[in-house]
């Protein structure tokens, strides 16, 4: 069994919420918009409700994930095409969703920008996604350490993004789902303010995903708050046999809504 939690602040610095969240059925998304004029919280919630579309189509594959991702790529430049004073609006997108592969139940774990997807598992935290960023670029090619790419001047830069139409290809990983794991879905306010062990503590403090996902905000905002903050928490329960689909999700609690992008500064 599925039980999920959600919680998204917009932070001491922003005036507003640029990021959107879903967390219904078997669809888990986090989407951190940019652009600015409202512009990032239209791009992000296009690909919101785009993605929420995945949910009534019953059985789904890796491949429905990845074109729906096009859709939302596609309604974003026809948004921009059709009201030219959000030229520039783009965002991340990130989650994990619920697929079917060799007839069994898996993991999509999928990824634009630099939102990212953890997964905890029997207290061992890592790193799904792989940020689409200047300073991954930087990290990767040994230029600086993941350490120094936490404060670098650059670190708000992505290479990917939704919203373009050139840089917009998404990763796709599938997993295997494993007993009593646990996923995190956020976007980068959370990260640029924690770091991974203290995720890693809040998630071994908190097993209920809703209080995971409140308490990881709140120490994102108490840490400096400088961006807006979104969590998505999910729990897998029980046996790996288990129904999957029995889900019981929580929408974010406060004002859903994520910031500002390809190779543009968000």
């Amino acid at each position: 069994m599925l039980r999920v939690g959600a919680a998204t602040d917009t932070g001491r610095v922003r005036d507003h919420n640029e990021d959107s969240a879903l967390a219904e059925g078997g669809i888990f998304v986090v989407a951190d918009g940019m652009g600015g004029h409202a512009a990032g919280e239209v791009a992000s919630g296009i690909v919101v409700e785009t993605m929420r579309e995945l949910v009534t189509r019953g059985e789904l594959t890796s491949d429905d994930v990845t074109r729906q991702l096009l859709v939302a790529n596609e309604r974003i430049l026809e948004g921009v095409a059709s009201h030219p004073e959000q030229r520039g609006m783009g965002t991340t997108a990130t989650g994990i969703v619920l697929v079917t592969a060799g007839g069994s139940d898996h993991w999509a774990v999928f990824n634009v920008g630099d939102s990212r997807v953890y997964r905890w598992i029997d207290g061992t935290l890592s790193q799904v996604t792989v940020d689409h960023s200047e300073v991954q670029e930087l990290v990767d090619a040994g230029v600086i350490t993941a350490e120094e790419a936490r404060v670098h001047p650059a670190r708000n830069v992505v290479t990917r993004s939704l919203g373009t139409d050139y840089a917009y290809h998404s990763d796709i990983w599938v997993l295997p789902p494993y007993a009593g794991e646990r996923f995190v879905i956020c976007s980068d306010g959370l990260t640029n303010e924690i770091p991974d062990e203290r995720l890693r503590e809040i998630l071994q403090q908190c097993p209920d995903p809703q209080v995971a996902a409140e308490e990881l905000v709140r120490a994102a905002v108490e840490a400096g708050g400088r961006d807006n903050v979104t969590v998505v928490v999910v729990n897998l329960d029980g046996d790996v046999g288990d129904d999957l689909s029995e889900t019981s999700p929580r929408q974010p609690g406060d004002d859903t809504t994520p910031r500002e992008i390809v190779s543009e500064e968000k």
